[in-house]
């Protein structure tokens, strides 16, 4: 069982009369099913192997995109995905970050603030591609909602290749591999767009005190598969992996992260309650889709990105065969060889 799992489970009672106003639905159903997650006998998985003949039954994952003992092939598919889409030019990574004046509203109202922040940044992008005149963008948006120390720190990653796609001439524009946009006004665009927006929401309200200058980071990221494995961690499997967390006595959590700006292996301790509370905040909310792909980056854009590939000299026949999804798999206790999945059960009462 997971240590966050296990903490969980000894001190939820406790967690939900320290944080019962701050616990939403959301929240609290990814609670119950990491709680529920390979323990509940009532939902079970059944295994087949076809060397021994031997049948198994197993208590089902629970599957929730925050429970970080599930979605270990969600994680690598969405990545082996991600990769066989790049193009072979340069990459940009953008990163439009949040101001702390406007993290409270993310925790009151976590869906209606990132479904901004997504549809935001996006449109953002493709009016600075637009008003270049120079054919449509491809990226890749992922939102996150912490630092590396955990805390609420909303912000969205949109990986962008370097150049554009001209779909009326069928032409790519090479875009100069040291430049995308200017991130000053980029930053301008997104304080201005993120307000206006937030003015005419029926659900948000501006807080008082919004900073003038917020921030927008634009730089090159090479060719693209080191950004995507970056982003891919955070994904699913929820916020802090297991073997990050070094120390728990009766009443502290001690776990560790890398600091961004000195790259150090770093030491924070908190109480119990605490630490719970630190990683549940990051539950997203149901329907939220974290990742989207837009332009020539999207699902249903193959055909469009293999064009691109045979303008850029590139050789398209080793790019046609899907991307085969890696599944869960069970090793028989009996013969050890590989068995098959038979299907799920459920039992009714």
């Amino acid at each position: 069982m997971s240590q966050f799992i296990a903490l969980l489970e000894r001190y939820h009672e406790q967690l939900e009369q320290q944080y019962s106003g701050w616990l939403n639905q959301d929240i609290r159903r990814a609670i119950t099913d990491m709680l529920h997650c390979k323990t509940d006998a009532n939902r079970t998985t059944q295994w087949h192997c076809g060397h021994c003949q031997h049948d198994q039954q197993l208590p089902a994952s629970c599957g929730n995109r925050s429970c970080p003992q599930c979605l270990h092939q969600t994680t690598s598919n969405w990545l082996a995905k991600q990769t066989s889409k790049l193009l072979p030019v340069h990459y940009f990574m953008v990163t439009f970050t949040l101001p702390y004046q406007l993290r409270g509203l993310a925790r009151q109202h976590p869906k209606a603030l990132y479904q901004l922040m997504l549809q935001v940044t996006a449109g953002i992008l493709k009016d600075f591609a637009t008003k270049e005149n120079k054919g449509n963008l491809g990226f890749t948006s992922v939102l996150h909602t912490h630092n590396r120390r955990r805390e609420c720190h909303p912000h969205v990653h949109i990986i962008v290749p370097c150049g554009r796609y001209d779909t009326t001439k069928k032409q790519w524009h090479k875009s100069d591999k040291r430049y995308l946009f200017n991130e000053f006004a980029l930053a301008k665009v997104w304080r201005a767009r993120v307000i206006d927006a937030i003015n005419h929401s029926k659900e948000l309200t501006m807080p008082a005190d919004i900073p003038k200058k917020w921030f927008v980071d634009c730089r090159q990221v090479g060719f693209g598969a080191s950004a995507f494995k970056y982003l891919s961690r955070y994904l699913h499997r929820g916020v802090l992996p297991d073997k990050d967390i070094i120390n728990i006595t009766d009443d502290k959590v001690t776990f560790r992260y890398k600091e961004s700006t000195t790259n150090l292996i770093k030491m924070r301790t908190l109480p119990v309650l605490e630490f719970l509370w630190l990683i549940l905040e990051h539950v997203l909310p149901k329907g939220l889709q974290r990742v989207r792909d837009y332009g020539f980056l999207r699902g249903n854009a193959k055909q469009l990105r293999l064009q691109i590939l045979q303008i850029l000299g590139n050789d398209v026949s080793t790019v046609t065969t899907p991307i085969k999804r890696k599944r869960a798999i069970c090793i028989c206790p009996c013969c050890h060889h590989e068995m098959h999945f038979m299907g799920m059960h459920r039992l009714t009462r």
